[in-house]
């Protein structure tokens, strides 16, 4: 659609469709202006209803029960705030425009002030297409020639002493003069130069008159002195209250006595509106800003090289998370009584993941949000991973990497607050209660979809991205604010998980785009996106090269199993293109522990090596298979026992033992009163390898994922505002409304219900009642009634009655657009229709 075509289509008044547009096109004559905003709503078209519910969602909780209703909450306070905060800034600009214009205001002077008396073509294109919005949001009602804004909006945006209006205007002659001696006003015309007048109405209307005669104040203010247009510069653009003397100084009492400056106190001045506007040159803002402006483009690549940087980081994300978790995996740190990571136990992980602490909570908070990590429950509350993680494990990598961006796209879950302060002063913590900011996903929606408007690799200037964000959020927007932080967090984030490569968006980041209304639409858009990231990741190898310095160096991503039974087996001790891996005895042992035998592991590294098992290696795991659970420790609270008596004597003799207090409860067994895990840990700090062994004498095998949470739902974003509602809703709650506004609206013929303004039911006596339902059932005319539902509700309805017997009659009822039985005691009374509403 051209910009002609468009500005065509915003002049048209709410309420047209299709045909009618043309004919609707004209404007309304006064005897059908709407002078209601309900009137308004009544005269527009299904499709504009259900356009205003769904831009504003909270008018329908609950479903009002005509337009009348509606119109009421349409201008409640909090409803009116927070449809002016979704508003982008030249809509907002004009909504301020209404609030300083005449009420009701022609489109004319809207324009004027809009663009000023040298107009502005941009202002013209764009006007139209603003009013139209403010109209959809119900913030503004009335044909062109008598365009309103809503009460409550007009109270918020005009200007006050105490709330001063975005237009830095002040209030009017006449709001200004409210309180002045009427022969002080006469003072000021004669000042000015203008007759006297009998009242004081006509004299505020003549000085009026003046300020707004451009060419009589052009004359005016070159009679005055130079220091007095200095005063006036600084006043001008607000604000345009000033502080005086009791004895002011002669370019303020010239001002003062002229009227171009009026008292609003004692010691307080203020510049009237209108002498403002022709000192501005009938601007009301000193910047109008109807383009947003556009995302300016910082540098292009070529595509191969930005899904290539992408698909790289987004195997790094996956390593990352893989890591955190297997940190975990056995038990995380506690969780803080008031919920969430304590400050030391961030650090160490950031230590542990080779990161900083910011990024290291991102990490954590990503993989929350995705419900791969919670906490335990338990009574000594823990952080460990879910089961949900291990099922994720078995997932390829570009569906795991998919679960992740999904996740974080729809979290309200912000980590760039971790170590900022709340309202009370208390540090936000990784993992807490506070972290969730409602506007989290929608900004991050919108700041990957702008980088849409650049072409292909292309990343953005960040400034401009900001700019054009605070333009299309303006009431919620300023240097610091919330939604400034949220879009550089997006940004950052967005490279750290690999939806975006060198700034720029990728294609399988494009691919997660698409508007999607549930968690199963938002999973289809995963697989989309993975489908498009999997050919850029590396291909998992099944092999690794041992070094004969006890390290092995896996070439590129490994196996799943692989990778698993080499961590257990092996420490890593560099990342990178190549993961190096290091043999010590401790990791030996891990493997032990877990089960494995010498022959299991030097099998396991014949299969997967390209080199030959090094002789090092084979000597360690034997060396510590052979010394392996040669020691037994249980519980007595914990005890020793070994076939071989001296070694039990070494260790009684060994300083270092004394800390675990053994004592010898026969010649093959020690005991003391440590935990069996204290003592397992001391005993390998010696310098041996114990096994732990069950109450039956078996060896325990233990496990590094044995420690899992019970099975939790990932957390539910926190929304902003109601949810927004579906097709389905939104044609039903039209429906509701409109059968609730005739049965509330329609003529009735009896005079006695006719005459009824107040709401309240109509009543009639059981035999008219049932009399007139049935003629009414004969002849299929429709009837207005009064019922009480079994809870005592009582309400108006309009039905067409098709059957009457026992005691019940069967209609149609058009106020819930179904058919419906109603008991004939539970009405109050009937009265026929003046029109049949079929």
């Amino acid at each position: 659609m051209g910009t002609g075509e468009r500005n065509q289509e915003a002049h048209v008044p709410e309420g047209t469709t299709g045909a009618t547009n043309r004919a609707a096109a004209a404007p309304r004559t006064a005897a059908t202006a709407p002078r209601t905003l309900a009137e308004a709503l009544r005269s527009r078209p299904d499709e504009s209803l259900a356009a205003l519910l769904r831009t504003r969602p909270d008018l329908l909780s609950p479903v009002p029960g005509d337009l009348t209703q509606l119109a009421t909450r349409a201008g409640t306070r909090a409803s009116v705030v927070r449809a002016l905060e979704r508003l982008d800034k030249f809509a907002l600009q004009t909504a301020q425009v209404l609030a300083v214009a005449p009420d009701p205001a022609p489109y004319d002077a809207v324009r004027s002030l809009l663009a000023g008396d040298d107009g502005d073509p941009e202002i013209e294109v764009a006007l139209p297409g603003a009013l139209a919005a403010l109209r959809e949001q119900a913030l503004v009602w009335g044909g062109d020639d008598r365009l309103r804004l809503v009460r409550t909006a007009r109270e918020l945006l005009a200007p006050s002493p105490t709330h001063p209006s975005p237009t830095g205007l002040g209030p009017t002659v006449a709001e200004a003069t409210a309180g002045m001696s009427p022969g002080r006003v006469q003072e000021i015309l004669q000042a000015a130069g203008l007759p006297a007048t009998h009242d004081p109405v006509s004299a505020v209307a003549a000085l009026t008159s003046l300020f707004t005669d451009r060419t009589r104040m052009a004359e005016l203010l070159d009679s005055a002195p130079s220091e007095a247009l200095t005063v006036l510069d600084r006043l001008v653009w607000g604000p345009p209250y000033g502080e005086v003397s009791a004895d002011p100084p002669p370019p303020v009492r010239w001002l003062r006595d002229h009227g171009l400056l009026l008292p609003a106190s004692a010691r307080t001045l203020v510049l009237p509106r209108e002498v403002a506007l022709h000192l501005r040159a009938g601007r009301a803002h000193r910047t109008t800003e109807p383009v947003p402006p556009a995302v300016a483009p910082l540098r292009e690549y070529r595509p191969q090289v930005v899904d290539a940087t992408a698909a790289g980081q987004a195997f790094m994300a996956l390593t990352t998370v893989e890591d955190l978790l297997a940190e975990w995996n056995e038990g995380g740190p506690a969780v803080l009584r008031a919920g969430g990571l304590s400050v030391r136990d961030l650090k160490r992980t950031a230590t542990a993941l080779d990161a900083p602490e910011p990024v290291a909570a991102f990490w954590l908070e990503l993989a929350y949000a995705a419900g791969l990590l919670a906490s335990d429950g338990e009574a000594d509350e823990r952080y460990a991973p879910t089961p949900e993680y291990d099922d994720w494990l078995e997932l390829p990598p570009a569906e795991r990497w998919a679960r992740l961006a999904v996740a974080w796209l729809a979290a309200t879950r912000t980590a760039g607050l971790v170590g900022e302060q709340d309202a009370k002063g208390r540090t936000l913590a990784a993992l807490g209660p506070d972290l969730d900011r409602s506007p989290a996903p929608e900004v991050r929606h919108r700041v990957l979809t702008l980088l849409t408007t650049l072409p292909e690799a292309t990343s953005p200037d960040p400034e401009s991205l900001l700019a054009r964000l605070r333009w299309e959020r303006p009431a919620r927007s300023g240097p610091e604010d919330l939604r400034s932080h949220l879009a550089q967090w997006t940004l950052s984030e967005a490279e750290l998980l690999g939806v975006t490569g060198r700034g720029a968006l990728t294609t399988h980041g494009r691919a997660l785009l698409a508007p999607a209304s549930g968690a199963v639409e938002r999973e289809a858009l995963g697989l989309l996106a993975a489908k498009a990231l999997a050919p850029h990741l590396p291909e998992p190898v099944d092999h690794v090269l041992l070094q004969a310095d006890l390290t092995a160096v896996a070439p590129g991503p490994l196996r799943r199993p692989l990778a698993a039974m080499l961590g257990v087996l092996a420490d890593i001790e560099s990342k990178g293109g190549a993961t190096v891996y290091r043999f010590t005895a401790g990791s030996v042992r891990r493997a032990l522990d877990a089960g494995q035998t010498a022959s299991d592991l030097q099998a396991f590294l014949t299969d997967h090596s390209r080199t030959p098992v090094p002789q090092p290696l084979s000597y360690l795991i034997d060396d510590v298979a052979r010394r392996h659970g040669h020691l037994r420790v249980g519980a007595a609270s914990a005890y020793v026992r070994c076939d071989d008596e001296a070694m039990l004597g070494e260790i009684l003799a060994d300083k270092r033992s004394q800390p675990l207090r053994l004592r010898r409860l026969a010649p093959t067994v020690l005991a003391t009163t440590a935990e069996p895990a204290a003592l397992l840990d001391g005993l390998r700090a010696m310098g041996y390898a114990p096994a732990a062994e069950s109450a039956e004498g078996d060896v325990l095998i233990t496990r590094a994922d044995s420690r899992r949470t019970p099975r939790r739902a990932a957390p539910v974003p926190v929304p902003d505002g109601p949810p927004l509602p579906d097709g389905t809703l939104l044609d039903a709650a039209v429906r509701a409304i409109r059968a609730g506004d005739t049965a509330a609206t329609v003529v009735h013929k009896s005079p006695e219900t006719a005459a009824r303004t107040d709401g309240s039911l109509p009543r009639t006596s059981p035999a008219e009642t049932l009399a007139t339902v049935q003629a009414a059932a004969m002849t299929g005319s429709a009837l207005w009634i009064g019922y009480v539902n079994a809870e005592g509700t009582a309400s108006q309805r309009v039905i067409a009655p098709v059957r009457v017997e026992g005691g019940f009659v069967t209609a149609y009822d058009h106020t819930a657009d179904e058919v419906r039985t109603y008991p004939l005691h539970r009405i109050t009374g009937v009265a026929e229709l003046a029109d049949d509403p079929a």
